[in-house]
């Protein structure tokens, strides 16, 4: 780098800052690259120290940078500028059955085809995980435990995972001991298992809209209603749509995603996930919670859950390590509150216990293998490929497009011009070798038809020609 000089003009902190601003825009730093240390570029600019902390504070305070606690600096997610986020979304305030079994496991089936561009569900990229490190801890782990790994854990299941979970459960807000906790084959049973546990056929649950296709098909299997809650993109549910829902329709449970929702990547607030508790909590109202994507925040603090504000033990909170380590380990589980007996029971009757070898090894990583050192490394990624897939979004769908901009985790949903149809895109692009997710999978109703849900959990040359033939597509529907 070129030492940095001030004409005297300009404060030579703000040089400094004008310097690493033309990098970042130039693309010499991408979003989640570090950039050089204090120290580093003090040495290379020939600057003081303090004229870097401050050039830095002032990169920070633009959100261009952020400083991440014993790491570093690294540049933040960028969005294009030119590219609007979505509104509000306005499904229709009423229960309904859902009616798009089908197309969603079509979807599903694409993940199958190792030949299709992997756009289309929401699966992490295993060349990211610690797949040699897990595997090994499994091996390990069941000769150390030979007896109990070939045993069934009956449930609550696995102490050794669940006193684990009890420790990472106060880094969301919640002060649990191990038996207040159940493990599951997966988030989606703990889902499942909580709907169950509360909800009789021809109840009525109130959902996010856009919503993740699994729950709309398990809400469906089990002879529910689902109501479709108008849901922001940057903060979650209208908490003035669900009062009034509440106060209108008879309603048995609330189910959201408060931190980085699928489709949408919308994280609440605390005070609306206070909020939100309290509401349903004054009308005795379970709140099942997925808190799968909570771990996959690109800011260094970790956003804390709804079950933080619980005082009256209705949030069943549900989460597992699918989306970060191991999605075929099948591990999650379930924090169900007043509910545990019954989620005890019907766990029993149904699956009777998780796979014993799994759960010791993931018990195993989360103690001794460096899963908070394997999270940062996965937000880096996760944060600059989203920025560079929003970026090729911006730049070849049809002008009209919006785009999310979320905090966390890695899906984007992208809203096209109203004459672009989503399932007309999805059969096109598969004639091309990619998979996307079309926008009426993610409701009951089958709205948003012209948005689609895009995986960015992959991203090389590959990946880019892909979205620039989506553009395409998109383009020749105008």
């Amino acid at each position: 780098m070129n030492t940095v000089k001030s004409g005297g003009k300009i404060p030579l902190y703000e040089s400094v800052a004008g310097r690493v601003a033309q990098l970042i825009g130039e693309g010499t730093f991408r979003a989640g690259d570090r950039i050089p240390s204090v120290r580093a570029l003090g040495r290379q600019f020939q600057v003081s120290l303090t004229t870097v902390m401050e050039a830095y504070t002032l990169l920070e305070d633009r959100g261009l940078i952020e400083a991440r606690p014993q790491s570093g600096y690294y540049v933040r997610a960028r969005f294009p500028g030119s590219t609007a986020e979505p509104e509000m979304t306005a499904p229709p305030l009423k229960p309904t059955t859902v009616g798009t079994a089908e197309l969603s496991m079509m979807v599903m089936r694409d993940t199958r085809n190792p030949d299709l561009v992997p756009l289309g569900a929401a699966i992490p990229n295993p060349e990211l995980l610690p797949v040699d490190r897990l595997n090994r801890m499994l091996a390990t782990e069941s000769r150390k435990h030979a007896v109990a790994s070939v045993s069934y854990d009956m449930p609550p299941g696995c102490e050794r995972l669940r006193v684990q979970i009890a420790r990472r459960m106060l880094a969301v807000g919640c002060a649990l001991a191990p038996d207040q906790i159940v493990t599951t084959s997966g988030c989606i049973e703990a889902v499942v298992l909580s709907l169950r546990a509360i909800c009789r056929p021809g109840d009525t649950v109130a959902v996010e809209s856009p919503v993740y296709y699994n729950f709309l098909q398990a809400i469906d299997l089990m002879g529910l209603k689902a109501l479709e809650i108008p849901t922001h993109p940057r903060t979650g549910i209208s908490l003035d749509a669900l009062r009034y829902a509440l106060d209108h329709t008879p309603i048995r449970a609330c189910l959201v995603v408060a931190n980085f929702n699928n489709p949408l990547g919308s994280l609440m607030p605390d005070d609306h996930k206070r909020e939100l508790v309290a509401m349903l909590a004054a009308r005795r109202i379970p709140l099942i919670e997925d808190d799968i994507y909570g771990d996959l925040s690109f800011s260094p603090e970790r956003p804390r859950a709804a079950k933080a504000f619980d005082e009256a033990g209705l949030v069943l909170y549900c989460t597992s390590v699918t989306k970060t380590v191991a999605p075929g380990y099948r591990v999650g589980w379930v924090a169900p509150g007043i509910f545990q007996k019954e989620i005890e029971r019907l766990k029993a009757v149904t699956t009777i216990a998780c796979s014993t070898p799994t759960e010791l090894a993931v018990a195993e990583f989360l103690a001794n293998g460096g899963y908070d050192h394997h999270l940062r490394r996965i937000r880096r990624i996760y944060a600059r490929q989203m920025s560079l897939m929003a970026e090729a979004v911006g730049q070849a769908f049809p002008v009209g497009t919006r785009v999310t901009r979320p905090e966390g985790g890695f899906v984007l949903w992208v809203e096209c011009p109203e004459r672009v149809d989503s399932l007309v895109l999805y059969e096109q692009a598969l004639t091309r070798g990619i998979t996307i997710a079309p926008g009426p999978i993610f409701s009951a109703t089958g709205k948003y038809r012209n948005c689609i849900r895009l995986n960015a959990a992959w991203w090389d040359d590959r990946v880019e020609r892909a979205i620039h033939t989506l553009g395409e597509l998109a383009a020749a529907m105008m």
